[in-house]
């Protein structure tokens, strides 16, 4: 057994297979989790690792828009080929189809920017938040729980996760609102590489962003019979930050409608510097009450 951080250093350790076609391919393994299914913020980092193998260091990723086709089912590695679309002045495009069993399950096009100087500005970091050692932890909340799920969310994730105003994993207490805030960083410190930073980040993006549709419903994770999928996901990269600190997770839903749901995210370091935005669309079928 291997703990956490470092499942998550080596879930993003990719292998060059040193096989060419007319892309980049690369395998990365499978981390397990409680339903058999792959998570999909892990599928994501690596594919932007993938992208990132094939960029030079001066060009970091700055946007990245993929689409989950397929389940991924955590007992198969995943192969990981890369398109160089494009390699511009000052911009580079990357496409990364993840695949298991021969077929994608994920397909994403990514961007990455030389440095540069130009206009500066961004939305400001809420400054009525508790703060993250005044709330509970996902272990105080579900450590008692004997669950595979409740295990595996209490102790055995790479990030600690603390929900603004509450977390909804067993009911959804309060009002009914389509916002909500987390404190999150990673549970143990991390290597300097800026790029782990980023792909990491882009990791965490996937935890909770749906969590808005569902506490503007009253729909806890817990709910029986509830389905929840991922469809796209999109994140924008602003500034660099540390994701082994504290960040704030400012989400909420403008909209759910025909089984769908969307949400929207931005990341804020401790210190109030906008770091990333977040847009993902999930299905979200919630079973009638009987």
């Amino acid at each position: 057994m291997i703990g956490p951080i470092e499942g998550l250093l080596s879930t993003l350790d990719l292998t060059d297979t040193g096989a060419r076609t007319s892309e980049d391919i690369f395998t990365g393994p499978s981390q397990w989790m409680p339903l058999g299914r792959v998570f999909g913020g892990q599928v994501l980092a690596q594919s932007v690792t993938a992208a990132m193998r094939t960029v030079p260091d001066e060009r970091t990723v700055h946007s990245m828009h993929g689409y989950f086709l397929r389940p991924g089912d955590v007992n198969l590695p995943i192969t990981f080929s890369v398109d160089r679309i494009h390699d511009g002045r000052s911009f580079s495009t990357r496409r990364t189809q993840a695949y298991q069993d021969g077929v994608p399950i994920l397909s994403m096009i990514a961007s990455f920017q030389d440095g540069d100087t130009g206009l500066n500005h961004q939305i400001e970091m809420p400054d009525d938040m508790p703060e993250p050692d005044s709330l509970p932890t996902t272990a105080d909340i579900l450590g008692h729980i004997d669950h595979d799920a409740a295990r595996y969310w209490s102790a055995e994730r790479a990030f600690d996760m603390r929900h603004i105003p509450s977390s909804i994993y067993l009911t959804v207490d309060g009002e009914r609102t389509a916002h909500q805030a987390v404190w999150m960083k990673a549970i143990g410190t991390l290597p300097d590489d800026p790029n782990l930073h980023r792909a990491a980040l882009a990791y965490a993006s996937d935890y909770s962003i749906l969590e808005p549709v569902m506490r503007a419903h009253g729909v806890a994770w817990a709910k029986p019979g509830l389905k929840i999928a991922s469809l796209d996901h999109a994140m924008w990269w602003h500034r660099f930050g540390r994701v082994d600190e504290w960040m704030l997770y400012v989400q909420d839903s403008p909209s759910a409608a025909g089984g769908r749901g969307l949400s929207r995210g931005s990341i804020f370091s401790r210190s109030g510097l906008l770091l990333a935005s977040v847009a993902q669309e999930g299905m979200i079928r919630v079973p009638e009450s009987a």
